[in-house]
């Protein structure tokens, strides 16, 4: 069963992971220092804010699917679409290794779909050692048709 995803850049992480705890009432699956994440199931969401990104507010949405047919199903649905498409298989980003696709909404909107497919240590093996930078979302400058780039 898929999840909803919604990144939001923060400035505060501490003070916004306490917040959106009490709001969830939950603790976070994922802590970092400059990451946390909850996976809700009511509603079925997977939430992560982080202080990476100089852009506070919204970062990007998704659709997490839980496998492979799930996230082919979320590719097709954006190729329906005739939106833009970028591929990102086996990427590193947010703590895990993940199988994505990004696509911009018409008015510019990130939405990511993805399978993770394990947690790592780093944010992202790219980013690591670069400072603050959000996470791979793709920018209004992305092309219009199916480009395959790396990771971020």
């Amino acid at each position: 069963m898929k999840r909803l995803h919604i990144h939001i850049s923060v400035s505060d992480l501490q003070k916004s992971s306490e917040f959106y705890s009490q709001l969830f009432a939950q603790k976070p699956s994922v802590e970092k220092d400059d990451y946390v994440k909850w996976l809700l199931n009511d509603p079925r969401l997977n939430f992560a804010i982080s202080n990476r990104s100089t852009k506070l507010g919204l970062d990007h949405l998704g659709i997490q699917a839980e496998n492979d047919e799930e996230l082919s199903e979320i590719k097709s649905a954006i190729e329906l679409s005739q939106a833009s498409l970028k591929e990102e298989l086996g990427t590193s980003c947010c703590y895990s290794n993940s199988d994505k696709y990004w696509t911009l909404d018409p008015d510019g909107n990130a939405w990511e779909a993805f399978h993770s497919l394990s947690e790592i240590p780093t944010y992202g093996l790219e980013q690591s050692d670069s400072g603050k930078q959000a996470c791979c979302a793709p920018n209004e400058q992305t092309s219009n048709k199916h480009t395959e780039a790396a990771c971020c």
